[in-house]
Parts: C-alpha cells; sequence; structure tokens
C-alpha cells in the first residue's frame, strides 16, 4: 500500500513540475505576458463598441385566442413575409414560456379573445409580442418587421382612422435590446477558446523549435503525465481570459447576470478541456511552430462561423448546421448566454455538456496517441 501510494505521489510529483515548466515557458518573456492579457481586452471592447447582426429567418409560434378572420388575416400577412417561419401553434399563452425558454422560438405572437371585437369598435385590436431578448439585434429587428406588416396589412376597423392593430411588445433576457449584451457574452467562449487552442498547439512545436523536447523525451515521464502537464496550463490560461472577459461585461458594460457563477464556471472548464483537447492533437501532428499557426488558424475561423455567434444556426443551411454539432463553440456560446442572460440551470443546458464531453473524448486519447508514436 505504501509503495502505492509512493509511486502516486511521485506520478503526480513529475506532472505538478511539467505543469511550472509550461507556465515559466509562458509567462518569463514579457512580451508573452501582453499577448494573453492585452488582446482579449481590446477585442472585447472592439466587439461590444462595433459588431452587428442581420435577420433573416425568426421561428415564432402563435397564440391566436381570437381565432377570428382579421387575425387570420393579420397572420398570413406575417407568414407571407418569408422570414417568420411559425413552428408551433399554442393552446395556452402558459405555453409561451416553455417554447422562448428552451429556444425552439425566438418570439411568440399572442392575440387576445376580444381582437376583432375591437377592431369592429375602432379601439383597435392589441397583440403581444414576446421576444427572446438573448439575441437582442435578431428581436429588434422582428420587432421592427413585426410592426411594420401590423402597419400595412390591411386589416380595417371600419370607424374612422383608429389603428386596427397595436403592439404590446416585451423582450425577455434582455428587456432593452442591447445588441452588446448577446455579443459580448457569447465573446466569454470565443476569445478564450482562441487563445487557448493557439497555446496548447504551440506547446509542443516550441519546445521541437528550440531544441528541448528530445530533453523531454528521455525524462521518466510517460505521454499520459506529458499531455496532463501540457494541457493544465492552456486551460487555465482559458479560464483566466474568460474571466477577464466576464470582468469587462459586468463592470465596464453593467451587463447583470442573471445565473451562477459556479455552473458557469463549471461549464467553462469542460470548454476548455475540449478545446485543449484539439489544441494539443494539432500540436502533436505539427512538425513547426508555422504548422501548428497555419493548422490553427483552419481549426478557429470555422468554429466561429459555424458557432452561432455571428449569425443564428437557423439561418445556415441544413448542411452546416449538421456540422456545428461537431463544433464545441456552438455549445460554448449558447450555454453562456443562457446561464448569464436567461439564468438557465444545470437541467436547461444539460445537452450542451454532451457535445464537449464526446469530443474530449476523441481529440485527448488522439493527443495521447500522437505523443505515444509520432513524437517518439
Amino acid at each position: 500500500m505504501q509503495s502505492r501510494l509512493g509511486s502516486l505521489r511521485v506520478f503526480l510529483l513529475q506532472i505538478l513540475f511539467l505543469i511550472r515548466k509550461e507556465f515559466l515557458a509562458l509567462l518569463m518573456d514579457r512580451s508573452s505576458r501582453m499577448i494573453l492579457v492585452a488582446p482579449v481586452f481590446v477585442q472585447c471592447l472592439l466587439f461590444g463598441y462595433a459588431a452587428t447582426y442581420d435577420l433573416r429567418y425568426a421561428p415564432y409560434v402563435l397564440c391566436d385566442a381570437s381565432r377570428s378572420v382579421q387575425s387570420a388575416e393579420f397572420m398570413r400577412h406575417v407568414d407571407a413575409s418569408g422570414i417568420f417561419v411559425r413552428v408551433a401553434t399554442l393552446g395556452s399563452p402558459s405555453e409561451i414560456g416553455a417554447m422562448i425558454t428552451q429556444g425552439r422560438a425566438s418570439l411568440a405572437i399572442s392575440i387576445p379573445p376580444g381582437f376583432a371585437e375591437d377592431i369592429a369598435t375602432g379601439r383597435g385590436g392589441q397583440i403581444e409580442l414576446i421576444l427572446d431578448g438573448r439575441n437582442s439585434v435578431s428581436a429588434g429587428l422582428a420587432s421592427a418587421y413585426i410592426s411594420s406588416i401590423a402597419a400595412s396589412a390591411g386589416v380595417t376597423s371600419g370607424v374612422g382612422s383608429s389603428p386596427a392593430v397595436r403592439l404590446n411588445t416585451r423582450a425577455w433576457f434582455n428587456e432593452n435590446l442591447d445588441s452588446r449584451w448577446t455579443i459580448l457574452i457569447a465573446l466569454t467562449a470565443a476569445l478564450a477558446m482562441i487563445q487557448t487552442l493557439m497555446t496548447a498547439a504551440f506547446t509542443v512545436a516550441r519546445e521541437r523549435e528550440q531544441g528541448t523536447f528530445e530533453q523531454l523525451l528521455v525524462t521518466p515521464l510517460v505521454p499520459l503525465q506529458i499531455l496532463i502537464g501540457k494541457a493544465m496550463p492552456p486551460i487555465v490560461v482559458g479560464l483566466v481570459q474568460s474571466s477577464i472577459i466576464l470582468s469587462v461585461i459586468r463592470f465596464w458594460f453593467g451587463v447583470p447576470m442573471a445565473g451562477s457563477v459556479l455552473l458557469l464556471y463549471t461549464f467553462l472548464i469542460c470548454f476548455n478541456v475540449a478545446i485543449v483537447g484539439i489544441g494539443l492533437s494539432i500540436s502533436a501532428y505539427a512538425l513547426s511552430m508555422q504548422q501548428a499557426m497555419l493548422y490553427s488558424f483552419f481549426a478557429v475561423v470555422p468554429m466561429m462561423l459555424l458557432s452561432g455567434m455571428l449569425s443564428p444556426v437557423g439561418n445556415m443551411h441544413e448542411v452546416l448546421q449538421y456540422l456545428t454539432y461537431a463544433n464545441p463553440m456552438r455549445f460554448g456560446v449558447d450555454a453562456v448566454r443562457r446561464i448569464y442572460l436567461e439564468g438557465a440551470g444545470l437541467d436547461q443546458i444539460a445537452f450542451d455538456f454532451v457535445p464537449l464531453a464526446a469530443l474530449t473524448a476523441v481529440f485527448m486519447p488522439t493527443a495521447a496517441w500522437l505523443f505515444r508514436n509520432r513524437l517518439s
């Protein structure tokens, strides 16, 4: 028993020494320290003030308690817009919450029972529009489009010049539809992913170019120890950068957090582990720093474009929508937004952990195999 404990202690100490060496390699150079901190801060500010979205596809649900000719005429104009796609017709307004929260619809149109009577008496029929404020720009555009449809739908009251339809609009999770909220919160995963991937991808390639990797191979370390020792620093770098971004979001831009900090960081750890697995596989496969940088660039750009951060996944081609299931960024952006803005619990984002676990199960063994075979 004592022998096993002693062996375990030596095993863990060797990993700790390797982790210490990796941190020293990252932090000894002043320019490297600046690269780890300054870009993420500057990029966070730039995205917060400069980025915008567009709207091409907006799934919605309808709760029509009026079931009148006037409500059917209004909804005919909505469905003919080519932008709004009805995904469900609900029987009760109480069903709207689940559809919006689960992300199955980006807006809900609720028509009250007295809609036709209000139009007939000249008071103007009221329609309640409920928006998913987690994607604030899309929600704002959807509201503007629906308002335009209501103004030009041709639903007449028959009494004076009173407007036939009036909208009462509410946005959930982002009441002011501030586009910064949606963009900045997604950066918590996006910018950390870029730095984590690059740091992991360079870890072995750097040692090859410096001629120190051969020394590492002749040490008593086994491939599993090398893998763990190389993985921990990039994971810590990713968490530190996410913390910087969260601090900017909360204290610079004043975006309130609705969810659990513990759940958010638990997810970020799992997310960074999956990203590091990809980065270490690249690092073990690349023969030089230039190759590692090139492979990382080829990985980062598709991951960003297919993440749903810049444009909703529903707007993409159907084939690309299937490809996003192999992209950890898609689930990183989704979970971070839902935890921060919506206050989602573990039961609501549990599915986002599944693809991350699958990617970790694929790329970590791949990296270990490359360490064991290709590098030696």
